[in-house]
């Protein structure tokens, strides 16, 4: 049991530590397993219509809430943060004005790759792995697994607010088959 143990804080050390390589501010792990305060509240939202227009929130409620309804046999979720302040800003003259998360390229691709890389590095360190990575690509509910992995608060706004990255970022994740260090069990 101990040598599991220092393999799981080993393993989880080492996918942090790579993830800062790639440029993710944050990391946190979760383990894997149902967000049952998270569905009701959800559900709740979801029974008094206030999602607008938004009928997609309404499919997938289950894998919403559950992971290991989205990777079977899932053990733990890797949430990342990824900033995204532009290094540099555009002229304010004859110039559009546009949100600085939309400089650059497609933040899905950029985040997708990354994620990639890192689960790659997994592979590397642990063998095979049943995994997909998550960008804004599938019903997962971001904020609260940023949350669970210690990663920040949620605020009044209903925003995840992290000490060092404020509000200013993009939420990723990993859903894999490895147990690892949780931040919060």
């Amino acid at each position: 049991m101990l040598v599991e143990t220092l393999q799981r804080s080993k393993f989880s050390n080492l996918i942090k530590k790579e993830a800062a390589r790639l440029g993710f501010f944050a990391c946190g792990i979760s383990k894997a397993g149902n967000m049952a305060e998270d569905e009701k509240r959800v559900d709740e939202w979801l029974c008094e219509d206030l999602h607008g227009e938004m009928s997609w929130m309404e499919r997938n409620k289950e894998k919403r809430y559950d992971p290991t309804k989205l990777v079977p046999g899932a053990k733990s979720v890797i949430t990342i943060l990824y900033g995204y302040s532009p290094s540099e800003k555009l002229p304010d003259t004859n110039n559009y004005k546009i949100s600085s998360y939309a400089y650059g390229k497609d933040y899905h691709k950029v985040l997708k790759d990354k994620l990639h890389a890192l689960l790659e590095f997994i592979k590397e360190k642990t063998g095979k792995r049943v995994a997909r990575v998550f960008v804004d690509s599938a019903p997962v509910l971001d904020r609260a697994w940023a949350h669970k992995s210690g990663l920040g608060f949620i605020g009044k706004n209903t925003m995840l607010i992290n000490r060092k990255g404020g509000s200013y970022f993009f939420i990723g994740h990993i859903i894999l088959d490895l147990e690892l260090d949780y931040e919060n069990e």
